[in-house]
């Protein structure tokens, strides 16, 4: 049975859209309906590389996993990937389109509405429900002339609306009534509705909050949802990121202390996520503001502008605390940005960063690293070969500009044995000969079970730690039970059938 399509719009930023979308793709599929999530625009700097070497928004994946998908860039057919405070990265249906600034990529918007309505199609012939996702707020007036994904996309498939209001953050009544009145008419007609998100305490006491809104609007409250404090998916804006920040706790003797650079321009932090839920390790996202004295590990992660984020560290200071952290017998990692980091200088000679042509490295690494050619996009396979013996395999994604060059000794972290499904035998990374400083290529290396608990195993013994059997934590099964946790949480506060009956064709 074919559905009309839903759409998640917001009253504003981080109300829970992405989230929403999410529950609603895992509520459906439990209803055995073929569901599949789209976005035509994201903005973010946490992607994802499908099993086609196409690169997509983390969000999308997450909600095209809750519908038990594997991801394509159809259901995010545009992102953006911003590099500096005017320009990004543009990647349509998978693939780098360029390096625009905002009014340069709205000229651009004719084509790119094309390239949005073929994935869309392609989605909606193959799946029973679309559910789409819009962004920041829908109705902000000096954007909407050339806006792609908000109501604009709404009005181009005739989808039905729900607008999400955050009632955390105060405001609620302004937010959805508010937002009612600046619609035009076209678009208080696809409006069916309000989701109020993030509410705590008693859901009773908003009763009539719910008839104020109805009465005032004409339209229905499908549900109250309250705030899901300790709901662990990946997210992938830096709001996200400074939640984590400000939610960090202290350290027992017996725990493994991991810290990690939050870099300004950091991407894809989501690679971390597997080890903030292991048991006896902690976490800490740290900056030049607070500069952690200890730690059994510092994580240098990636960086959409390697450059700019290098001279950020030479200008505050933390170059130094990091290579004199090294000197004394510190362990540091470095994933794609941070590898590049670790070496004796990055180059950049086309000026594809737009920051400068070249800066100093951390030197903890003999790495000469130049950003040229095309953009590597890749699911791999690979066997890690820090362990002497034992090499555990790793499933993840190479997503980097630039070439890096050994100049001195070193040894290699993985060996990539399948590359996009095909058999190869490739190095990735370079490693110090005891192993303590390395770096690679390779996104979501932490999601394979048996290469972390190895691992970490192997860091808790360098600690004199007690090692945990194997087997505790698996990641995937993990995130699954959050996804069933998620929609039961949703469904028991939404107006399910109610919603049915309005997308039912």
């Amino acid at each position: 049975m074919k559905f009309r399509p839903l759409m998640i719009l917001g009253a504003g930023s981080d109300v829970g859209k992405s989230i929403l979308t999410a529950a609603l793709c895992r509520i459906f599929r439990q209803e055995s309906i073929w569901v599949a999530p789209f976005k035509a625009q994201n903005m973010a700097l946490n992607s994802f590389i499908t099993p086609e070497g196409g690169e997509m928004g983390r969000a999308q994946v997450v909600q095209a996993q809750a519908a038990g998908l594997t991801p394509h860039v159809d259901m995010n057919p545009i992102l953006l990937k911003p590099s500096s405070d005017v320009g990004a990265q543009v990647i349509v249906q998978g693939k780098v389109y360029g390096n625009l600034g905002a009014r340069d990529y709205y000229q651009h918007k004719p084509r790119l509405v094309r390239k949005v309505m073929e994935s869309y199609r392609r989605l909606a012939a193959s799946y029973d429900l679309i559910i789409l996702e819009g962004a920041g707020s829908a109705v902000e007036l000096n954007l909407k002339k050339n806006d792609l994904v908000n109501f604009s996309m709404a009005k181009r498939i005739g989808a039905a609306v729900l607008l999400v209001a955050d009632i955390d953050r105060g405001g609620v009544f302004a937010a959805t009534i508010g937002t009612h009145h600046l619609l035009t008419r076209v678009e208080r007609r696809l409006l069916e509705g309000f989701i109020i998100n993030k509410f705590r305490g008693d859901i009773s006491l908003f009763d009539s909050g719910v008839k104020i809104i109805e009465r005032r609007t004409g339209k229905k409250v499908f549900g109250v949802v309250p705030y899901m404090r300790d709901l662990l998916l990946p997210q992938e804006d830096s709001v996200a990121l400074e939640r984590k920040m400000r939610q960090q706790t202290g350290v027992s003797s017996t725990d493994l202390q991991i810290n990690i650079l939050r870099l300004p321009h950091i991407s894809n932090y989501t690679d971390f996520d597997p080890l903030e839920q292991e048991p006896g390790v902690n976490l800490n996202y740290f900056d030049h503001h607070h500069y952690p004295a200890d730690a059994d590990l510092l994580i240098l992660p990636g960086t959409k502008n390697t450059i700019a984020d290098l001279l950020y560290l030479h200008q505050t200071g933390l170059a130094e605390k990091i290579r004199n952290y090294a000197k004394r017998g510190g362990r540091v990692i470095g994933i794609c940005g941070g590898f590049q980091m670790m070496g004796e200088v990055v180059r950049d000679p086309l000026g594809m960063e737009g920051t400068a042509p070249e800066a100093e490295g951390l030197g903890l690494l003999p790495l000469i690293t130049t950003m040229a050619g095309e953009k590597t996009t890749t699911q791999v396979e690979a066997r890690f070969l820090g362990l002497g013996e034992e090499r555990p395999l790793v499933t993840g994604y190479e997503i980097h500009l630039g070439i890096t060059d050994l100049i001195g000794e070193g040894r290699g972290v993985f060996e990539i044995t399948r590359r996009l499904g095909q058999p190869v035998k490739l190095r990735d990374g370079y490693a110090s000969q005891d192993f303590r400083s390395w770096g690679s290529y390779i996104h979501g290396l932490f999601d394979s079970d048996i290469f972390r608990r190895a691992w970490l195993a192997e860091l808790r013994r360098g600690k004199g730690l007690e090692v945990a059997e194997a087997g505790v934590y698996t990641f995937e099964a993990f995130q699954e039970e959050q996804f069933d946790r998620l929609a039961e949480v949703v469904r028991g506060c939404l107006d399910v059938e109610r919603l049915l009956r309005v997308i039912r064709l």
